[in-house]
């Protein structure tokens, strides 16, 4: 086959490489592997073939490779082991042998296969180069103008390819025109079906806003201070936490600059979106205090296992706290991840009265079924004054007895209404927790004081009356046998 010279390509393919950084060995690769298929096109199908390209010269030549054999079964798959050693006499048979074939017209077809297949591989390596240039940019703003605003997606021209701007993505208080030119964060680089690269980018990110706080302010872009955490509620607010470990730098006035005007190009550029600019702590309830401003805060109750926060605030902060439609609540969770309740303080006292009463409730249940026991036994004990002094001793074993089961009784209800308690767990019941138990203790006392002396009394009065009864009846018969007496000197004179 005569060759092909094809110089001018080789030259257009080094100035490629220089201009656009394509690779010339790349597509020279491509272009033998498409002239391989054109060949099998236009000719033999079936003919196992292989094409070669001179580096230097451009030369083009078609080889057919075939198999070695002792005994030939398919002319254009194999070749005589005494053929193939008329060309090379180190052959053998198993292994292959390259024969060059000219095809007609195969310089026509060759041409115009490398022009289709330069022109094809120029824009896959263009699509793979800008693929990677804009996969390197994910997480970093891109300005661009848009170009098409219809049926709520943008598309945006970023110079070597189109952005896509889903609604989701968009601002809600933003209006978008035609020719109107935006910066946006870079979320995602994907291939299309036909191996386009499509970048999709975003205006309602949070990390935009932590992209705009880098390129503004010099001491975060220098590490100097560091953004722990971003909430947003795109086009109204934004909440971020800032930290510096240097204790010569102010995170917070860092980050606003003087006069604001630092915050200020950064709320301009969300179009006036409100900015908290918050000093992050290590301390939860100093942090969660902080990303709750501009609300003043009280107190703040931290469970660590469920990351929960009660935050105590005035009666006049509770609106502000929480904000319009939970807007400052929900921002501050999410800054600072943790499940925030936040009450007032006539309700925190509210939930402090209610559990000291439920407190109360529990005490009064006990006092009443002592002292209810206690009354039984002072009847009782009553009822048996008259007794002998032996009954008295039975009526103290009764008591002792009764006490024991006033006791369990008493155990009884405890068991009941601890349960109940136990129930509110909330920050009233750590408040009142201790006053609760002293003032259990202090009526199990007097309970159990007050039992004893009516005790004391009932054995003392009962004791008290036989002896009184056993005096009483030894001076009348004393006075009987004092009076029997007179009578009998009486008697005994007349």
């Amino acid at each position: 086959m005569k060759a092909i010279d094809l110089k001018e390509m080789l030259a257009a393919m080094e100035e490629l490489e220089k201009e656009r950084g394509i690779d010339k060995d790349y597509l020279l690769e491509a272009l033998e592997t498409a002239l391989v298929t054109a060949y099998k096109r236009n000719f033999d199908q079936e003919e196992n073939v292989k094409v070669e390209m001179d580096r230097a010269s451009g030369q083009i030549k078609v080889y057919s490779v075939r198999e070695i054999v002792k005994e030939v079964d398919d002319d254009l798959l194999q070749i005589s082991l005494e053929e193939a050693k008329k060309l090379n006499k180190k052959a053998k048979a198993g292994e292959t042998i390259d024969l060059e074939i000219i095809p007609k017209d195969f310089g026509r077809i060759a041409a115009q296969t490398a022009k289709q297949v330069i022109i094809q591989k120029i824009r896959e390596v263009e699509r793979n180069m800008v693929f990677d240039e804009y996969n390197d940019r994910k997480g970093e703003i891109v300005s661009g103008i848009i170009q098409k605003a219809e049926g709520g997606t943008l598309v945006i021209d970023l110079g070597k390819l189109e952005g896509i701007m889903l609604v989701k993505d968009q601002i809600p208080t933003e209006h978008y025109a035609v020719n109107k030119k935006v910066k946006a964060y870079v979320v995602n680089v994907e291939k299309g079906i036909k191996g386009n690269p499509q970048v999709f980018v975003s205006r309602s990110h949070p990390d935009f806003v932590r992209k705009l706080f880098e390129f503004e302010i010099p001491e975060i872009y220098e590490q100097l201070i560091e953004i722990k955490s971003v909430s947003r509620d795109p086009g109204y607010r934004s909440k971020v936490a800032v930290y510096s470990t240097n204790e010569n730098i102010d995170p917070v006035g860092s980050c606003v600059g003087q006069k604001g005007i630092r915050i200020q190009n950064i709320i301009n550029e969300l179009n006036g979106e409100k900015i908290d600019v918050i000093e992050w702590d290590e301390d939860p309830a100093t942090f969660i205090s902080a990303a709750l401003l501009p609300a003043q805060v009280m107190a703040v109750d931290i469970k660590e296992e469920e990351r929960f926060a009660q935050v105590i605030v005035p009666d006049d902060q509770l609106s502000l706290a929480i904000g319009k439609a939970g807007q400052n609540a929900r921002l501050a969770a999410k800054l600072t991840s943790w499940k925030i309740d936040i009450k007032s303080e006539s309700q925190f006292r509210e939930l402090l009265q209610q559990a000291q009463e439920e407190d109360e409730e529990v005490l009064e249940v006990i006092e009443e079924i002592t002292e209810e026991e206690v009354a039984n036994v002072a009847e009782e004990v009553t009822d048996e004054e008259e007794t002998e002094t032996n009954e008295v001793e039975v009526a103290e074993e009764e008591v002792v007895e009764e006490k024991k089961k006033t006791t369990a009784k008493k155990d009884t209800a405890k068991k009941a209404t601890t349960k109940k308690a136990a129930a509110k767990k909330d920050t009233a019941e750590k408040a009142t927790t201790k006053k609760a138990a002293a003032k259990k203790d202090t009526a199990e006392k007097a309970t159990t004081k007050k039992a004893a002396a009516k005790k004391d009394t009932a054995k003392k009065t009962t004791t008290k009356k036989a002896t009184t009864k056993k005096e009483d009846s030894e001076k009348a018969t004393t006075k009987k046998a004092a009076t029997k007496k007179t009578t009998t000197k009486s008697k005994s004179k007349e």
